[in-house]
């Protein structure tokens, strides 16, 4: 049992399920924004993970660490969703398939 008195087995077993889910909408997606949300999801997943482990143990790294990969995340948010608009407007599209940018 964790702080919050949820297994720790459950914890996990939501991570898991959440980053398969992520898994595989940036796997099957053809959107580039879907993709970076599944890629998200994928990163709350882990992060759910460390939590679950740092409660586990009594720890307060844990939260830190999620912290700043929160803050991380939401930096490259920012980032990621500049690049989306700049291919946008050059290429008028966000399709990942019809996108030929970086071919000569």
């Amino acid at each position: 049992m964790i702080a919050g008195g949820i297994p720790l087995g459950d914890v996990l077993l939501a991570s898991g399920a959440l980053f398969v889910i992520g898994l595989v909408g940036a796997l099957l997606r053809r959107n580039a924004i879907s993709i970076f949300l599944s890629i998200e999801v994928m990163m709350n997943a882990a992060n759910l993970a460390v939590l679950g482990y740092a409660a586990s143990l009594n720890s307060l790294e844990g939260q830190v660490v999620v912290f700043f990969v929160i803050a991380i995340a939401a930096a490259e948010a920012a980032v990621g969703l500049a690049i989306f608009i700049a291919l946008f407007r050059h290429t008028e599209t966000i399709d990942v398939n019809r996108i030929n940018l970086l071919k000569w």
